[in-house]
């Protein structure tokens, strides 16, 4: 066995003493003839429960506990820090893998130096995708027809459907603009790349909008973001309640408004326009989401 590992998978935790079992259940030790795997738990939410559970039944897992909740991005970077693999997917306790799509998109990398992310389908458990595996960087136009529901109504017209590509094949593979947080793998060197300061996720944004803007800042670094539909892991994604709805959904809207303004906002108009946009797209959606009575309702 190579003494690097081959692999290094960083999971952060919150309440998450439910779900990340099965998760590191489904991590194999070992891929590629034998090259470690290596995981890191980074818990957020210490005393739930789940550190214990780790370290009993995975004591082979790396588990770190800050004794705070240190955000998303921040709570990735400390376990980056502690990471040594060729390869680092940064991957949701809410998530079972397999072996074959991680060996499949472990491959993709090896295979293609154009590739700075890549992720495979992701499947919720009532066996719908998880749209939010492929997005574009979405126009104002694209924000509009998914909070006023056209996308939802034209789901195969790529002029209405253009926010989450439904229009494209879901078992095909082609480079888009983001992929979702919950699975993000990508090779060390172009983690390094795209942030020399060891901070690959911004901890300026403390739950929502991070994915996107590392996507971005990869994309910058000139390396492909990639999704790739022939193989497929499970991710058990929350759906939110009516009490919880409006406040998960003001701060994905206002953190994912806060990226285009990092990177496309240098000049007052620009981020006049996205503040406009930003506002009037999480008016639309909270507004629908009241009239369904919050059935079953994703901001993302």
């Amino acid at each position: 066995m190579s003494a690097r590992p081959l692999l290094s998978i960083v999971i952060v935790a919150y309440k998450s003493r439910d779900e990340i079992g099965a998760c590191l259940r489904s991590v194999p030790r070992s891929l590629a003839g034998g090259r470690e795997v290596q995981v890191v738990v980074v818990d957020n939410s210490p005393g739930d429960g789940a550190g214990g559970m780790v370290r009993h039944d995975f004591p082979w897992v790396k588990y770190l506990a800050p004794g705070e909740n240190l955000g998303f991005g921040r709570a990735n970077n400390v376990g980056y820090a502690q990471t040594s693999g060729e390869l680092v997917l940064f991957l949701n306790p809410d998530t079972v893998v397999n072996e074959g799509a991680l060996t499949h998109c472990v491959g993709r990398l090896q295979s293609d130096v154009r590739i700075g992310l890549v992720s495979p389908r992701l499947m919720r458990a009532d066996g719908a995708m998880d749209l939010a595996c492929r997005r574009s960087i979405p126009t104002a136009w694209d924000g509009f027809c998914r909070a006023s529901g056209l996308a939802g109504m034209f789901p195969r017209a790529a002029f209405f459907a253009g926010y989450n590509l439904t229009h494209l094949d879901p078992i095909g593979t082609y480079q888009v603009g983001a992929i979702n947080g919950a699975f993000m793998l990508a090779p060390r060197k172009v983690l390094e790349r795209a942030a020399p300061d060891g901070k690959v996720f911004d901890e300026a944004f403390f739950m929502y909008g991070d994915d996107l803007d590392l996507c971005l800042r990869v994309t910058q670094a000139g390396k492909r973001v990639v999704y790739d539909g022939r193989v497929q892991i499970i991710h058990l994604k929350g759906v939110s309640v009516a009490k919880d709805f409006d406040a998960m959904s003001e701060a994905i809207f206002d953190a994912n408004r806060d990226v285009y303004l990092k990177h496309f906002g240098a000049s007052p108009w620009a981020r006049w326009k996205y503040r406009t946009a930003f506002a009037a797209w999480k008016r639309i959606s909270l507004w629908r989401a009241k009239r369904r009575g919050y059935r079953q309702v994703r901001p993302v």
